[in-house]
């Protein structure tokens, strides 16, 4: 009889398994820019090393294709070598005995499809048709283009100001997006090649909490050109900065009593302080800024009106009206959209739910704020109902981890189905029908009804959080502006709308709910181009000089994640929830940049005050 040993690793399993995490790292850290079709060849040879080579579609198919493709890289392919890559991966597609084969050859497909263009241009001018106009990872991800290795070199220096200051070049609201930016810009951090992504928004926000008085922005001569903004939030505020630091005369028109859109009646003050909020508008209101809140375009002025009497308009009236589920009884006494909840409590109007259990509906950002807000409130309790998984929501993972850290119960794989009411109309429990995970559309597995009873979540309150619409009927009416099916206003890339002179439009209202930092770029961008427009072409720069590059930055070491205060102690308040970085802690992490705008592509920049 033969024994049996515990299997235990050997040297070379444990170094290939290393090796592993290391390419793991690199496509993680993979930079906007690079040639798809050389990425495609290097995942297919990885596939053609994992074979095991029993079927001729992997063993040979493989070696194949990978050649094929080699051949349209090194300039050798045509338009036939194109439609043999694509047969065969067909051939593989559909006679590979494992997913080892199969997926191999469908990464191919999709890439034809995909960049075909990349593989015409590769073949007919033997160059790759992506331009690398702004190589650095974190500035290219960043929508607002902001000098990120520039201001944390600045922060590692210890000038705060100055690293303020260059953030406002590209982005008027950095204490905003210093507390809750979604922060892009670390997705694709070439410091991952060496550990982790530098905390870039932490660093941003040490900046600013520690810049002192924010300077008056400075403009350029007066231009005697007037432009109107219709809507206050971080789009219009933004394009407000730049055309008043251009000379241009603005003036804005917001509907609500104060400025400042969903980053004041969104957002709650337990991310983004209002007096933090409110430091910020004033600063950029400072530039000569004309205001008029409480005043709705449509109603209470005539868009005509705006038209005959200034230059240029920029629409950016967000997306501030809750969405609807569609299910019986959603009309009822207790049921609220979850971005009326937030209005309310953005205007000091803070509902009581001392005793009230309280049913989300949604799993996106906006749930976790209306859910978390709920506790705040004094909820006895507090479920986030969700159709899908809780892997599949929309949320950032820090905001869901903290929903359930503040005591929320998040109900998962469960469809709303029916609002339960009693003989006054009033909530008394929503009915969910439990989900199984089905066939992936769009990225994620979209779930359909399982085989078993619908489930009662008693409730006195439901709050629906699965999407914003736009409020655009007065104004399109007026206005004569498109709107796009999805209920968006319908504008070019440029911000420009289509066969209306002078008319603009950006942000949410254009793209649907989007970030804070796009909506900011959106605004940056209609400024440049009503500018441009009105007949001028100013740039906005700033004259800070960096600090000259360091070299001791290579050495391992962790990253440096921002505290919370307990969720014991925060759940009963709307105070500030998390800690900033201490002097040390920004020093060091700062210091783990690897410079990327100075190394590399980022040599080729030709300088940082680049047109917009």
């Amino acid at each position: 009889m033969s024994r049996l040993s515990i299997y235990t690793k050997d040297e070379a399993q444990k170094t290939v398994e290393g090796l592993y995490k290391d390419v793991e790292r690199r496509i993680q850290a993979s930079q906007p820019g690079i040639c798809p079709i050389d990425l495609s060849v290097s995942f297919l040879h990885i596939c053609r090393s994992q074979s095991c080579g029993k079927c001729v579609p992997c063993r040979v198919g493989l070696v194949r294709l990978e050649e094929e493709i080699q051949k349209i890289l090194d300039g050798n392919g045509t338009m036939e070598t194109l439609d043999v890559i694509e047969k065969t991966a067909e051939g593989i597609y559909f006679s590979s005995d494992c997913a080892i084969g199969f997926e191999a050859a469908r990464m191919v497909l999709t890439g034809l499809k995909g960049f075909r263009d990349d593989y015409i241009e590769h073949i007919q001018h033997g160059r790759c048709s992506i331009v690398k106009k702004e190589p650095v990872p974190c500035v290219s991800l960043c929508p607002a283009h902001v000098d990120v290795p520039g201001y944390i070199s600045l922060v590692r220096e210890g000038r705060y100001q100055d690293a303020a200051n260059l953030i406002r070049k590209d982005n008027p609201l950095p204490s905003v997006c210093g507390y809750i930016c979604e922060h892009p810009c670390e997705t694709r951090c070439r410091r991952t090649l060496v550990d982790d992504p530098i905390n870039i928004r932490a660093l941003k926000r040490y900046a600013v909490d520690h810049e002192g008085e924010i300077p008056k922005p400075v403009c350029a001569e007066p231009t005697g050109k007037k432009v109107v903004i219709i809507g206050g939030g971080p789009g219009g505020l933004s394009a407000a900065y730049y055309l008043a630091r251009m000379g241009h005369s603005v003036t804005i028109y917001e509907q609500r009593k104060q400025l400042g859109g969903m980053l004041r009646y969104g957002i709650p003050n337990y991310r983004l302080p209002r007096e933090v909020l409110d430091k910020e508008i004033d600063a950029i209101l400072s530039a000569g800024i004309k205001v008029h809140t409480n005043t709705s375009v449509g109603s209470d002025v005539d868009v005509r009106d705006l038209k005959a009497n200034y230059d240029a308009i920029y629409i950016c009236i967000g997306a501030h009206v809750g969405r609807k589920v569609g299910i019986e009884g959603e009309d009822a006494e207790g049921v609220y959209s979850a971005v009326e909840v937030l209005r309310r409590i953005g205007d000091g109007d803070k509902p009581d739910y001392h005793g009230k259990r309280i049913v989300v509906i949604g799993g996106g950002n906006v749930a976790m704020d209306a859910a978390r807000s709920a506790v705040r409130l004094g909820a006895e309790s507090v479920q986030i109902a969700y159709r899908r998984r809780k892997n599949d929501m929309t949320a950032l993972p820090e905001e869901l981890i903290g929903a359930e850290q503040d005591g929320c119960e998040i109900v998962e794989l469960h469809a709303p189905t029916r609002v339960e009411t009693d003989e006054n109309g009033k909530v008394t429990a929503l009915w969910v029908q439990p989900q199984i995970v089905g066939d992936i559309k769009g990225g994620r597995p979209s779930p359909r009804d399982a085989d078993m009873p619908e489930r009662r979540l008693a409730c006195d309150i439901v709050i629906v959080a699965i999407g914003q619409g736009i409020d655009y009927t007065r104004l399109a009416e007026e206005s004569g502006v498109s709107i796009r099916k999805g209920g968006r206003i319908e504008a070019l890339d440029t911000s420009e709308i289509k066969d209306m002179e002078g008319v603009y439009a950006g942000g949410d209202c254009v793209t649907g709910p989007a970030t804070v930092i796009r909506a900011i770029a959106a605004g940056k961008v209609a400024a440049a181009n009503i500018d441009e427009y009105l007949g001028y072409n100013h740039e906005i720069t700033c004259d800070v000089e960096l600090p000259p590059i360091r070299l001791d930055d290579h050495e391992p070491c962790g990253r440096i994640n921002m505290k919370e205060r307990e969720p014991s102690e925060r759940i009963h308040d709307f105070d500030l929830m998390e800690y900033g970085f201490t002097e040390e802690e920004a020093c060091q992490e700062a210091g783990r940049c690897l410079h990327c705008d100075h190394f590399g592509y980022g040599s080729f920049k030709g300088g940082r005050e680049e047109k917009w």
